[in-house]
C-alpha cells in the first residue's frame, strides 16, 4: 500500500527517520509530506505511534484534469460504492495549487457533487455530508493539472493528542514541539527543562518520547476505524505492542513558568495524559530555577512574538542571557522565536539555525551551548556580529518556503 503523511514545514527528515524506525518502504521526501509504502498494519502504526504526522492519507487515484467539469467527470468515473454505502456520511479537504481550479472550497464541492450524485442515480437518493465526523473523508491534492485523491485514514488531525484540557494563550502545536525535540537530537540521556512552560506542551511531548508512550494512545478512534476493511484483531495488536514497548526514563523532565494560570493548566494536561509523577512542575521565575544536574536539554517558546517592540524584546532577551551563562553551564538551550532582531541581544552565539514556522510566523529553532567561563562570552559576543548576513540569506529562504505553501500537502 502508498501512504503519503503530512507534516509541517521543516518537519520531513525527522518524519523520515520515525518511519524508517517503523519499518516504512520506499521512503521518499515531498513538501510538508513523506510518501511511503508497507502494510495495512503501518497504516495503523503511523497514526498511532508517529509524533510529527499531521495525517495519514492513502492514495486511491492520480490523473490530470483541465477544469473543474472534468474534475467532476473524472471523480464520477470511481465506483463509489466500494468506499461507502448511501447510509454513510462523507467530507472532502481540498488543497489547490492551479491556475485551471484556484479555488480549493469549490474544487471540494465539485468532488463531493460528483460522489452524491453517483449514489442519486443508482439509488434513489444521497449520502450526507459531515465535516466533523464523517464515514469517508476525502483529501483532494490539485498541483496545476495534476490530481491525487486520497482516503483519509486519521479523521482528526494527528496534532489534537487528547491531553490539552486546559491552555493557556497561543500554545505551541503538539506536532511542531514533537518536532522542535526531535531536531534537537536529546536521546533522553539528560534532563529536560521547559522554564517557560505554558500550558506544558513541550514537557509532555518529551515525556511521551522518554518514556516511549505513542502520541496518540489515549485517542478513542480513527477514521480507518470506519472503514469495511478495517481489522480490529490487527489493530489491537498494534496497540498492545505498542504499549508494551514503553521503557523507563531515568533522568528528570521540569516544567515552570511565572504565570500561575499556566501551572494549573500544566498540572491538568499532565494528568489528562496520563503522566501523572513524570514530570515536575512548579512556579517560578526563570532566574531563580536551580539546575538539578551538571548537564540537561532547556527548550522554550518565549511567550514574545514579532509585535512585541524591539526594545522590549530586546530587554526580555539579555535577561534570558544573563540567565542562561549565569546559571547554565554545561547545558544546551533550544529556543524557537520569530523575534530574530531581539534574540541576538542574548550575547551568544548559536551553534545551530533551524527554519521553521509556528502557525504563520517565521520562527527559527535555535541552540545555544554553554560554557563556563568569561572569555568564551566574549568570543560569543564577537562572533554575534556575523549573524546578521546569516540571518538575512535565511529571511530569502524562508520567504520563498512561504510562497511555495499552497502548493505543499
Amino acid at each position: 500500500m502508498n501512504f503519503i503523511a503530512k507534516t509541517l514545514a521543516g518537519l520531513e527528515p525527522v518524519l523520515i527517520e520515525e518511519l524508517k524506525i517503523l519499518g516504512a518502504e520506499n521512503i521518499r521526501l515531498g513538501k510538508r509530506a513523506v510518501f511511503y509504502e508497507g502494510e495495512i498494519d503501518l497504516m495503523y502504526q503511523s497514526n498511532l505511534e508517529l509524533r510529527t504526522a499531521l495525517r495519514i492519507l492513502v492514495p486511491i487515484g492520480h490523473f490530470k484534469v483541465r477544469n473543474e467539469d472534468d474534475l467532476y467527470h473524472k471523480i464520477g468515473k470511481f465506483d463509489w460504492s466500494e468506499y461507502m454505502s448511501v447510509d454513510d456520511t462523507l467530507a472532502v479537504d481540498a488543497v489547490t495549487s492551479s491556475s485551471l481550479i484556484r479555488h480549493s472550497k469549490f474544487a471540494a464541492l465539485r468532488t463531493k457533487d460528483a460522489i452524491v450524485d453517483q449514489f442519486r442515480k443508482k439509488f434513489g437518493r444521497r449520502p450526507d455530508v459531515n465535516t466533523e465526523s464523517p464515514t469517508l473523508r476525502l483529501n483532494l491534492h490539485i498541483g496545476e493539472d495534476d490530481v491525487t485523491l486520497a482516503l483519509d485514514s486519521s479523521g482528526e488531525s494527528l496534532h489534537r493528542r487528547g491531553y490539552r484540557v486546559d491552555s493557556v494563550e497561543a500554545p505551541i502545536n503538539e506536532v511542531l514541539a514533537a518536532g522542535m525535540i526531535l531536531l534537537s537530537g536529546w536521546e533522553c540521556d539528560c534532563d529536560f527543562i521547559d522554564p517557560m512552560c505554558g500550558s506544558g506542551t513541550l514537557p509532555i511531548e518529551a515525556a511521551m518520547l522518554a518514556y516511549n508512550i505513542p502520541p496518540q494512545i489515549n485517542r478513542p478512534s480513527f477514521a480507518f476505524m470506519r472503514w469495511e476493511n478495517f481489522d480490529k484483531k490487527g489493530w489491537e495488536k498494534v496497540r498492545e505492542e505498542a504499549i508494551l514497548s514503553q521503557v523507563v526514563f531515568q533522568h528528570k523532565i521540569f516544567a515552570s513558568d511565572i504565570d500561575f494560570k499556566a501551572v494549573n493548566s500544566v498540572g491538568y494536561n499532565i494528568e489528562k495524559a496520563g503522566l501523572e509523577g513524570k514530570i515536575q512542575v512548579s512556579r517560578e521565575r526563570f532566574e531563580n530555577v536551580i539546575p538539578s544536574s551538571e548537564n540537561g536539554l532547556l527548550m522554550m517558546n518565549p511567550p514574545y512574538d514579532e509585535r512585541m517592540e524591539l526594545e522590549d524584546g530586546q530587554a526580555f532577551y539579555k535577561s534570558l542571557g544573563d540567565t542562561f551563562k549565569k546559571n547554565w553551564a554545561g547545558h544546551s538551550a533550544w529556543i524557537i522565536s520569530s523575534n530574530l532582531e531581539a534574540v541576538k541581544a542574548l550575547g551568544l552565539r548559536p551553534s545551530r539555525r533551524i527554519p521553521l514556522f509556528n502557525g504563520k510566523l517565521e520562527c527559527r529553532l535555535l541552540r545555544y551551548d554553554m560554557y563556563a567561563g568569561s572569555k568564551r562570552v566574549r568570543e560569543e559576543r564577537e562572533e554575534m556580529k556575523e549573524d546578521s548576513g546569516e540571518i538575512k540569506e535565511e529571511r530569502e529562504e524562508m520567504k520563498e518556503e512561504k510562497k511555495g505553501t499552497d502548493e505543499d500537502w
